[in-house]
């Protein structure tokens, strides 16, 4: 579609809570081309994160610093069978693309400024860092439901601490994040106030807020070492909510993306405002796609997370990239 018509597409990454046992195997069996990503990540980590991925236990999967280079292999695993074996590249088909947290590495991987081993050693690196940040027990995260962003503003300001917006994900759907009495005090404030719902979630660290300073001075240090390159199409980042194509400023945004808020609700409706009518959810489920219909209800969202999808998606791209 990309260049042939006013229609725009853009590729999407998911982050942290789609991930579940057996997330990417079909595309391994299917495709030699997928197995060779999971295999790179498996050899840049020195380990076999893709038998966790597979047949380990639910619990290992959910811990940070394996959650967030897993998440990352399977969109690249989709995204190299895209292009191997269907001859469509994320660059030829995509015309921006975006992740959402630690989805944006994915993202940057699909369009070539950065490697996926690069992009594996620093996930789990950031997962490492984000997990040590905050002392077990002292963080929390809630979700406010039905909240629009004064209201969660107002929520975190009677949390009389450090809480503040992690994740603006969509019109009605916002993420607090900080101290855990301050969220605690905020989540009942927000019930109090007439936010249709407030529900803590089950989180093993405060992400996206100031306590995770830590973490974003070690991935200042983490990504000085990584060569960026620019991107084959423009990025939509967490941090601005505006297309960058810059590889310094790119790599900036990730320093900055570990305390500041997901803008997400405001790329899409950026996206939306470019001409971009559908988006391919790239890797496993399809939170972004579901999540995005309360942004822009006209974007029609395919997920791209088995061979079935891939297939379909090629068919229809076929002759029109």
């Amino acid at each position: 579609m990309k260049g042939e018509t006013m229609t725009k597409t853009a590729f999407l990454f998911p982050g942290q809570g789609a991930q579940f046992i057996g997330m990417g195997k079909e595309l391994a069996d299917a495709f030699p081309s997928a197995q060779a990503v999971f295999q790179e990540v498996d050899d840049a980590l020195g380990e076999s994160l893709s038998s966790l991925m597979w047949s380990g236990s639910e619990d290992d999967l959910k811990l940070t610093q394996n959650t967030q280079p897993a998440l990352m292999a399977v969109s690249l695993a989709a995204a190299r069978a895209l292009e191997t074996e269907f001859d469509l590249p994320v660059a030829k088909v995509a015309d921006y693309v975006s992740g959402h947290s630690l989805g944006e590495y994915s993202a940057l991987a699909s369009v070539g400024v950065v490697g996926i081993a690069d992009a594996a050693r620093l996930l789990r690196f950031r997962g490492q860092a984000m997990q040590k940040a905050v002392p077990a027990g002292e963080g929390a995260m809630a979700a406010l439901l039905g909240a629009d962003a004064d209201q969660a503003a107002a929520a975190c300001e009677a949390g009389n601490g450090v809480c503040e917006i992690a994740n603006d994900n969509a019109p009605g759907q916002i993420v607090i994040s900080g101290e855990k009495h301050a969220v605690e005090r905020a989540a009942t404030w927000a019930r109090e106030n007439g936010i249709k719902k407030a529900v803590m979630l089950p989180v093993s660290a405060p992400f996206h807020c100031s306590l995770m300073q830590p973490a974003a001075d070690a991935m200042r240090e983490a990504l000085e070492d990584v060569t960026f390159s620019a991107p084959a199409v423009p990025v939509f980042t967490n941090v601005t909510a505006a297309q960058e194509t810059d590889p310094d400023t790119l790599k900036a945004l990730l320093v900055e993306q570990v305390t500041g808020t997901v803008r997400w609700r405001e790329s899409v409706e950026a996206m939306h405002a470019t001409g971009v009518t559908q988006t391919a959810e790239c890797g496993a489920g399809k939170v972004l796609s579901v999540m995005n219909r309360r942004t822009a209800k006209s974007i029609k969202g395919v997920a791209l997370g088995v061979p079935d999808d891939l297939e379909a998606f090629a068919k229809e791209h076929s002759g029109n990239a």
